[in-house]
This record gives C-alpha cells, sequence and structure tokens, in this order.
C-alpha cells in the first residue's frame, strides 16, 4: 500500500466522502451539496461567488448544484438591494434541517477519524493540517 501524503489525503477523502453520502442517504444529497449546506450554516445570504471561493467549486459546476438544491427547496436566491446582477443564497427551512444532519454527520465522521488521538495529538494534527492547507492555497485565494 502507497503511504505517500497525496495517497492518504485522496484515499481519505474518498473515504470520508463516502461515509458521508451513506450517513445522509436518506436526505437525497449529491456530492457537493453537503459542503454547501455546510459553508450557509455560518454564511446563509452569501454571495454565489463567496460560496465556490469557501467551498472549493467552480463556480459553473456551483451553479448546477444550487439550481439542483432550489428544485428540491433546499435554498432559495434572492437578489438585493436591486442588484440584478448578483443573487445570493440562503437556506430554506428544510435545507436548514438537512444542515443540521449533514453538521452531525460530519461530527460523527471527525470522532471516527480521530479515534485513538489524544487531544494533544488531535491539537497538533489539526495545527499542521492547516499550515498544509495555506501552503497548498498560496496564490490561489481571490
Amino acid at each position: 500500500m502507497d503511504f505517500s501524503f497525496h495517497y492518504l489525503v485522496m484515499a481519505e477523502h474518498s473515504m470520508f466522502q463516502k461515509e458521508l453520502l451513506i450517513k445522509l442517504k436518506g436526505l437525497g444529497l449529491t456530492i457537493g451539496q453537503p459542503k454547501i449546506l455546510d459553508y450557509l450554516q455560518t454564511h446563509d445570504g452569501a454571495g454565489q461567488k463567496d460560496i465556490a471561493c469557501g467551498c472549493h467549486i467552480e463556480p459553473g459546476t456551483l451553479t448546477t448544484l444550487l439550481n439542483r438544491m432550489e428544485e428540491n427547496g433546499l435554498v432559495e436566491r434572492r437578489m438585493m438591494n436591486g442588484n440584478r446582477r448578483s443573487y445570493y443564497v440562503f437556506m430554506t427551512d428544510k435545507g436548514k434541517k438537512q444542515a443540521h444532519a449533514v453538521a452531525e454527520a460530519f461530527m460523527e465522521l471527525e470522532e471516527q477519524a480521530f479515534c485513538g488521538l489524544s487531544d494533544e495529538e488531535r491539537t497538533i494534527l489539526m495545527e499542521l493540517f492547516i499550515k498544509i492547507y495555506h501552503n497548498t492555497m498560496v496564490g490561489k485565494e481571490a
């Protein structure tokens, strides 16, 4: 088995996403939608550019995901201050309920992932991972 950094990151991401969708199976969410709901929990009413940036999703992909989420009654897009060029995304009551289920599933998966690690190890791991994240984001944020 390959234990290189890139392999472990890709493998963990795939396994995490698969387990997340299994936990959320009854909600009918597709790949990409849970992280949008997660983002909107703390940024409800965000602009589409901000959501795309915050979720690391291409704007075209985000539009497709939001269209489907709007059709399913999870979000609604509204113009603000009469600006017809910018829409802001708000969760509906149904979206808020599903966002809560997403948050619970994320918490369960994180607890499973950190099982057997001390609080100190968990803190160190997160600090290092944040540094790695920032290193990979250099020059990519708008």
